[in-house]
């Protein structure tokens, strides 16, 4: 098994060029060794249904037609398919003894260009989303297309696909998807398929099935003086030959994911000018549904490998369940009218995780009272105590009333918002409740309550966290609870969230009780 030598490679010697440095990466099927100037991939011996890398001669096959079919978006980023052997002094990369297996060789990126780094630091411009555009749409235009490719735009293979995922998600329900959300996306992409036979079809009928990338996101996008896209879908034809609108769907959806949904509206617009593809549209959040299922299914299977530590399996499961609410919340954006919600509650209950998830799924923008108070204040993190600095009265009238800005503004445009602050004076839910009858919009209060050592249980580990917005600490938290005036009934609606209950649960109690959807 490669987990048994890999680390062996960590061996500055091992490789056939001198580096200063080895770091050791993976994902769910692959181990990235990262030199100074080299990236070497090697495969996991593993078989996922889907992928199969369980022998050494599939391994060295998959190998090269990574390198192949890489090759067409990143030429000259990958150099070949390279040999480890067994050597007298060790594990090495080329060299004199045994084969034990083989990685794929190519060039180190510019981590500051990757475009998930851009999306980021907020250095992503329209300009590279242009770019983007432009070159998926040359590379879907002279993409290889044939019968058999055609084939696997059928609705039957289609819904093979779908049918894959749903029997993979089985072993998560309750871990990052709910029983709930897994029976709404299997009842409506059944329906979807019933109700669109026909657009399906033109896609064949108009050439838009072709040998695409299948794995176009942002974290496979390095933007130099050209755009590379590397990566692709090398394992399995039928998740590479696909609808150029599932191809470019990844992309969009990773932008939505990201938060930064006006990109991906600059990229298809200059998508659709470049190809002229008119029919793309009406199947997008259809297969953005389907690239963030497959995202979340993804990043379950981290849950269950061994070797991946505890703290980027807790990274992963919070990732897969954003993702699968994003999956459900493209057929639920539609239902919901405009509405002003608001958290209320102490600091460490739980509101910022659950805004966070809520927005990614209905598409809410997000106003939050932390990072708002920062912004006004040129403020890094802050040290000040309770009720000082930055947290004294005037800022944080100041910060409500920034809050009260954004929300009108979001409002006025259309759109719902989801401000997320501790709302502990009556006062500040007043102003928001007027401003949302003042235009006619929804207004949701959604108050959070926790056991107090569970709080104190996350205010103590958010400490330990430098990249955490919150300066909330337990020291401060009965100050808070003393000075936090009562809801009354007179503020709106209002629906309670205990979250020492699971955020799956909460989201689908929040969305049953807005009555967009229906559990059984």
């Amino acid at each position: 098994m490669a987990q048994k030598w890999i680390r062996s490679l960590l061996n500055l010697r091992a490789f056939p060029e001198s580096t200063s440095s080895v770091n050791l990466l993976q994902t769910h099927v692959s181990f990235l060794l990262v030199t100074d100037r080299f990236v070497y991939k090697i495969k996991k011996p593993v078989n996922l249904g889907f992928l199969d890398f369980t022998t050494l001669d599939r391994r060295r096959f998959y190998c090269h037609e990574e390198v192949r079919l890489n090759r067409r978006l990143c030429p000259d980023i990958y150099l070949g398919v390279v040999e480890i052997r067994k050597t007298r002094a060790g594990i090495a990369i080329d060299g004199e003894g045994t084969i034990i297996d083989y990685a794929v060789k190519m060039k180190r990126l510019p981590e500051e260009r990757m475009l998930h780094v851009l999306l980021r630091e907020n250095n992503a411009t329209d300009s590279d989303m242009r770019r983007i555009a432009v070159t998926i749409a040359d590379f879907h235009k002279n993409a290889e297309q044939s019968p058999e490719t055609a084939s696997y735009g059928s609705l039957d293979s289609i819904a093979y696909n779908w049918q894959e995922n749903f029997r993979q998600m089985e072993n998560f329900v309750g871990i990052t998807i709910s029983r709930c959300q897994l029976q709404q996306l299997v009842s409506w992409v059944s329906d979807f398929m019933d109700q669109n036979r026909h657009l399906f079809l033109e896609r064949i009928g108009n050439g838009f099935i072709r040998e695409c990338d299948g794995d176009i996101h942002s974290e496979n996008i390095c933007l130099t003086d050209t755009v590379c896209i590397f990566d692709c879908i090398e394992f399995n034809k039928r998740f590479r030959c696909c609808d150029t609108a599932a191809d470019l769907a990844f992309l969009l959806m990773d932008l939505d994911y990201n938060g930064k949904s006006f990109l991906g509206d600059v990229l298809l617009n200059e998508y659709l000018v470049q190809t002229g593809d008119r029919g793309m549209p009406a199947l997008l959040d259809f297969y953005k549904t389907y690239r963030a299922v497959v995202r979340g299914k993804v990043e379950s299977f981290k849950l269950q490998e061994p070797e991946i530590p505890a703290g980027e399996k807790k990274e992963a499961e919070l990732k897969a369940s954003l993702y699968l609410h994003l999956a459900r919340g493209y057929q639920l954006r539609s239902q919901l009218r405009p509405t002003l919600f608001i958290t209320c509650g102490l600091m460490g209950s739980g509101k910022s995780t659950f805004a966070q998830a809520l927005a990614l799924e209905l598409g809410l923008e997000s106003a939050l009272s932390d990072v708002v108070r920062k912004e006004i204040a040129l403020s890094g993190k802050d040290g000040s105590e309770y009720g000082e600095g930055i947290y004294s009265q005037s800022w944080t009238d100041a910060t409500y009333r920034e809050l009260l800005v954004r929300s009108e503004r979001a409002l006025g445009a259309g759109r719902s918002i989801i401000v997320d602050a501790t709302f502990r004076r009556s006062a500040d839910r007043t102003a928001f409740r007027l401003l949302a009858d003042r235009l006619d919009v929804q207004f949701l209060v959604i108050f959070f309550i926790c056991p107090e050592q569970l709080v104190k249980s996350r205010l103590l580990q958010r400490e330990e966290d430098p990249s955490a917005p919150s300066d909330g600490r337990w020291e401060l938290f009965h100050r808070q609870k003393d000075e936090f005036q009562p809801l009354q009934a007179q503020e709106g609606k209002t629906i309670t969230i205990d979250s020492s209950h699971s955020l799956l649960d909460n989201i689908d109690h929040l969305l049953g009780q807005l009555g967009l959807i229906q559990c059984a």
